[in-house]
């Protein structure tokens, strides 16, 4: 919605401001324009990229326009359904949390979460931070580091599909000179014609320049930060994820290894301390297997 608002003033403002200098809206709507431009830069992005990146641009995109989903909300149901499992862990052995971690969608504990077991990316993060820990496989002060990799490998996918967006935003100018160029060659052709077939096609021509900045700098390179703001946003989410594993798995007490993925979080989405004690104390008593 914030998106499509920020799109709505950008086409208002260039739209107002051109009709108040006099000119007609209408002699902006050339669809040959639109076609060299928008095939052009459809088809470099085609070139540039791998089939995979392509379709994760088009899913960051999609949920762009939806807004980040991981608010508040969203990290009050992952620090209850963490401190569940940290506390049957803790009372029950590690061993205990295996049947969660085997099959999360048939979890008790996840089940009482459902915005949390939606999210499946980060369910299976859990999952796989905790198994090496319940199997015995490495030692808890590694886990941080097979995370940090895990985080890595992470980052490297969000920012590829951006980096794709941003480089075909950086070339629609130059898609731009070159309608603006064909324009002009078009217009050659028609020389001995009237004055205003002349002024028409010149016209038609400059406006692939204006075209091509204007979806540029306007929407693509604008829709490019967003993206990339949506990508920083669900990172944290993951290293928040990855405070509170690796402080459980140290030994450290299920409240202080919560305390560890609040300290992670930016002012406005971290609850106090306070807060905090008391979310978790709307708990019931410490789950069962």
């Amino acid at each position: 919605m914030i998106i499509l608002l920020g799109a709505f003033i950008v086409l208002a403002s260039v739209a107002g401001g051109f009709t108040m200098s006099g000119g007609n809206i209408g002699n902006l709507l050339h669809v040959s324009e639109l076609l060299i431009i928008g095939g052009a830069g459809l088809g470099a992005m085609i070139i540039m990229a791998p089939r995979k990146i392509l379709t994760d641009l088009l899913k960051q995109v999609l949920s762009s326009f939806r807004g980040s989903p991981y608010g508040r909300a969203a990290y009050e149901e992952l620090f209850k359904a963490l401190y569940e499992l940290f506390m049957l862990g803790r009372r029950n052995g590690m061993v205990a949390l295996e049947e969660h971690m085997l099959a999360p969608q048939t979890s008790s504990i996840f089940q009482r979460y459902p915005g949390f077991l939606q999210n499946q990316p980060a369910v299976e993060f859990v999952c796989s931070g905790l198994r090496p820990i319940i199997d015995g496989r490495i030692k808890p002060d590694q886990l941080r580091h097979l995370l940090a990799v895990e985080l890595e490998r992470m980052e490297e996918e969000a920012h590829a599909p951006v980096s794709v967006l941003t480089r075909t935003a950086d070339a629609l100018p130059g898609f731009g000179i070159v309608a603006a160029v064909l324009g002009i060659v078009i217009t050659m052709q028609a020389i001995a014609g009237p004055i205003e077939t002349i002024g028409m096609k010149v016209g038609a021509a400059l406006v692939g320049t204006f075209l091509g900045i204007f979806l540029a700098y306007g929407f693509l390179a604008p829709l490019a930060v967003n993206l990339e703001f949506l990508n920083t946003t669900r990172l944290a989410f993951f290293r928040c994820i990855t405070e509170c594993v690796a402080g459980f798995a140290t030994g450290v007490a299920p409240l202080m290894a919560i305390e560890f993925g609040r300290r992670s979080l930016s002012p406005d989405l971290c609850p106090t301390a306070d807060e905090l004690e008391a979310l978790l104390k709307t708990l019931s008593a410490p789950a069962k297997k």
